[in-house]
């Protein structure tokens, strides 16, 4: 490999993934959704955060969704962090009910500091991860993500370069993402090369993960988060879709909060958990602009 990853000025600290990395898990807490073991233990080399989300009619408050259902989500959110627990992994839990899912998410990925987002659906043991490189910044984070994931690991990586107009060089993308594995270590043999065309790449990607275990992607805007974690029919009959680890674009620069960029549209409750409980609970109430209502319950480890 000629190609020296350590030397690309467009491989630069500032965009560097941070090690562990940090991973926010939305699930549908009171529709059943969970992560699947295989999954948990691909993820044990990072810091994950699960956050059990359910939204609320517009017409039901969200103090009053908290009422009803805190003990039953908060019961179904442990369960899975005691997963993660187990398999040695770092975990923290939210529990959420909100108006505005996907408002819900972005906020809680900017408060915890996450380095992607993962949408949980159904696998088997992870064995062959597909890496779609769609922009410059995919080529750092996106393989940073993947090396920290897999540095112990011996699952097959495939690194899918998608050109669409605008000029992108999606070739030396991946070429540069071949290098910078190659220099971390992995085996060129678990790496396959790939470029192609898409006008659609978002949903080239989709469709194509019934192919692969495990899919990481770069966020490049909302619109792919809305994608993924939209209504989609197509998309998510049947399960067809493999987990989806979106890595997120670096945040802009955080402004404190005022009790302006406040309201009562979504309640959450916040808890950290390691080894072992911490006794005591401690239930906010916070509420912010995307119409949930924060409650923090705490254990950590």
């Amino acid at each position: 490999m000629s190609w020296d990853a350590t030397k690309d000025p467009m491989v630069s600290d500032e965009l560097s993934v941070r090690e562990p990395p940090k991973i926010l898990i939305p699930v549908r807490v009171l529709e059943g959704q969970t992560v699947p073991e295989p999954l948990v233990e691909f993820l044990t080399p990072a810091e994950i955060v699960v956050l059990g989300y359910h939204v609320l009619p517009e017409q039901t408050p969200t103090e009053q969704g908290s009422m009803q259902f805190e003990d039953r989500a908060q019961e179904a959110v442990e369960a899975i962090a005691k997963g993660f627990r187990e398999a040695g992994g770092g975990v923290e839990t939210r529990v959420v009910f909100t108006h505005d899912r996907d408002q819900t998410v972005d906020r809680v990925a900017n408060e915890v500091g996450a380095t992607a987002t993962l949408l949980p659906n159904p696998t088997g043991e992870v064995e062959d991860v597909l890496v779609a490189v769609r922009g410059s910044i995919d080529v750092a984070r996106l393989v940073d993500l993947v090396a920290a994931l897999l540095a112990d690991d011996d699952a097959d990586v495939t690194l899918w370069g998608l050109t669409g107009g605008g000029g992108y060089d999606a070739e030396s993308a991946v070429q540069r993402a071949d290098a910078t594995l190659e220099q971390r270590g992995f085996d060129p043999e678990r790496i396959t090369v790939e470029v192609s065309g898409s006008e659609t790449p978002i949903y080239d990607i989709v469709a194509r993960s019934v192919e692969f275990d495990v899919v990481v992607m770069g966020e490049g805007g909302p619109p792919v988060l809305s994608a993924l974690f939209g209504d989609d029919a197509e998309r998510v009959a049947e399960g067809a879709v493999a987990p989806v680890l979106v890595v997120r674009d670096l945040p802009e620069p955080a402004e404190e909060a005022t009790d302006e960029h406040q309201s009562t549209d979504e309640v959450a409750t916040d808890a950290s958990d390691s080894d072992g409980p911490v006794s005591g609970d401690d239930h906010s109430g916070e509420t912010d602009e995307t119409g949930e209502t924060d409650e923090t319950d705490g254990t950590e480890a």
